[in-house]
């Protein structure tokens, strides 16, 4: 770093990466900052600069005394010690400024000598005050993962259909009949913890019903008129809870039910297909279930409006990911059990940091906010006026055929809301043939899971699992 790029970092003034000291005398203080800096992003301190920016310097004796308190701070005032660099810059009036470069901490989290942890908030920095805030900090380094946490649900909290029908199609096993065989299986597939209970992963894929054990985590969909928020005005909503199949199904169904159906150059009577393609929402959906933030304690919300879909996920992304790095397809794991058995097939699943270029290559018009301050993350699809698909312009959308295990669970979804759904409306909701969803019907009652009450009109159907 030369003199005007000094000059440049300074004007641009304190901030989460930078900050400025005149003068340290005190190697504890110099270690909570260098502290706060490693259990971030790293940074820089300038030693030498005013708050206000201004460039009193220092004296070269002012310089070996600071070099020296800093590799005391450095070695024996923080654990896990950290190797930081040092470069002394000269100003026209003589004097020194010290460029402290701490890097990001690679042995998180970091205590000073008294045991205590510090992050930095904005320019400054504060104690770590949670327990969700230190567990988010070992998620961080992956010594911690919110999906392996125990739950106060015990092994009979279980959907023993769902749990034998995995275990059968999946691993080729037999149910365990006996509770203390049973415990120990869910032991072994990282499914319950060492107490007895059901982690949070176990609670979320094969739990009876989840919402009773964790109700937060669920997915509210609203259907707005027009393109804002109402507070009592709006065309379609619902509540989604159940195993994260259950879930991806029923916010699917409302997606596909919420979209405009377009001729794409069909036949007048021919039902037409989505406006955007149903394999744009199966990625953006699995991708919000699989990889939000299960250390907060809020629901995934999706809101539809005319010109657009939210779909809102609680937390950042993690660690160094940035809205580019994941167009490119770049991905971190931040709950590794669930994304281990939702690529067995629990939900469309196809790859470690391939869904969004997916989404993005079957619906270019996608765009991504990674909400640091809020602890959010969106997902905004936009939708095309109607006039565009209308004036002939536009080319048909990308019609995705929709795998089977997926399109199982989105039937048995829309049928356990309304029994009384006719397979038309099922197809059209799923934006496929009544052919396709004919097929899938004779597969579920092959599988025990399905059957049909009384006559085609005037029955019902009945879920049997």
């Amino acid at each position: 770093m030369n003199l005007d790029e000094l000059k440049a970092q300074v004007a641009l003034g304190e901030d989460s990466r930078r900050q400025f000291k005149q003068d340290m005398t005190n190697a504890d203080s110099l270690a909570a900052e260098m502290a706060a800096f490693s259990n971030a992003e790293g940074g820089v301190i300038y030693l030498g600069v005013a708050d206000d920016g201004g460039l009193p310097g220092l004296s070269r004796a002012d310089v070996s005394r600071l070099n020296q308190l800093i590799g005391n701070a450095a070695s024996q005032h923080i654990r896990s010690p950290i190797t930081v660099q040092t470069e002394n810059l000269e100003l026209e009036n003589g004097r020194l400024v010290i460029v402290l470069t701490v890097p990001r901490g690679i042995d998180k989290p970091y205590f000073d000598r008294n045991g205590v942890i510090w992050l930095k908030s904005g320019s400054d920095k504060r104690r770590i005050n949670s327990k969700e805030e230190l567990r988010r900090l070992f998620q961080s380094v992956d010594q911690f993962h919110a999906d392996e946490l125990p739950t106060k649900a015990g092994i009979d909290k279980l959907d023993k259909l769902r749990f034998r029908d995995f275990l059968r199609d999946v691993y080729g096993m037999d149910f365990p009949d006996a509770p203390q065989e049973r415990l120990t299986l869910l032991q072994n597939m990282n499914l319950a913890a060492d107490d007895g209970s059901l982690n949070l992963a176990g609670v979320l894929l094969f739990a009876e019903r989840p919402e009773w054990v964790k109700p937060q985590f669920i997915v509210k969909a609203i259907r707005y008129p027009g393109n804002d928020m109402h507070v009592n005005a709006y065309l379609d909503s619902e509540d989604f809870a159940g195993p994260l199949p259950r879930i991806f199904a029923g916010a699917m169904a409302f997606v596909m039910r919420n979209l405009r159906k377009v001729q794409a150059g069909q036949g007048v009577n021919a039902p037409g297909v989505p406006e955007i393609p149903p394999s744009v929402f199966e990625e953006l959906l699995v991708n919000a279930l699989m990889h939000r933030d299960y250390l907060i304690s809020a629901p995934i919300r999706l809101f539809v409006f005319d010109n657009r879909i939210e779909i809102i996920s609680p937390g950042h992304l993690p660690n160094n990911l940035t809205v580019p790095k994941i167009r490119a397809g770049n991905s971190n794991i931040r709950n590794p059990i669930l994304v281990s058995y939702v690529a067995k097939g629990l939900l469309p699943y196809r790859g470690l940091g391939s869904g969004i270029k997916r989404a993005l290559g079957d619906w270019p018009d996608i765009d991504f906010t990674d909400d640091r301050e809020g602890n959010l993350f969106v997902a905004t699809v936009h939708r095309k006026e109607l006039a565009e698909w209308t004036n002939g312009e536009n080319s048909s959308p990308k019609s995705s055929p929709i795998s089977s295990p997926k399109t199982e669970e989105q039937i048995i979804a829309l049928m356990s809301q309304n029994p009384a759904i006719s397979t038309e409306k099922i197809a059209e909701s799923l934006g496929i043939t009544k052919r396709a969803v004919l097929k899938q019907i004779q597969k579920l009652k092959t599988q025990g899971r399905l059957r049909r009450i009384g006559p085609a009109r005037g029955g019902h159907w009945e879920v049997l699992g």
